[in-house]
């Protein structure tokens, strides 16, 4: 499965926001979750599948956090490129301290 991804270090409570041309899955996971993620493992995150934007995620700790998006279809993805759409993360800094 072809991801958009990004990386970011990110404080408990910041607000992740994506806005995006259609449909998809947003996961926001940690690095251990990620790496399962990218390998088909099991893995746990937050977020699910928007059709309606803004989509916005609350960071539930501080650390590093990766985002993915990704189309959400029945038919198979290509293995070649990435999903065909335009997308926006935009992060919502809650903390005093940046």
């Amino acid at each position: 499965m072809k991801f958009i991804h990004q990386r970011e270090q990110l404080d408990e409570d910041d607000i992740v926001v994506i806005q995006c041309s259609q449909t998809c899955n947003i996961r926001l996971m940690n690095d251990a979750n990620f790496r399962s993620f990218r390998n088909g493992g099991r893995h746990t995150y937050h977020g699910g599948a928007f059709d309606r934007f803004p989509a916005k995620i609350v960071v539930p700790s501080s650390g590093f956090w990766n985002i993915t998006i990704d189309t959400v279809t029945r038919k198979p993805i290509s293995v070649t490129r990435k999903p065909n759409l335009t997308y926006s993360i935009k992060v919502i800094r809650r903390s005093a301290s940046r």
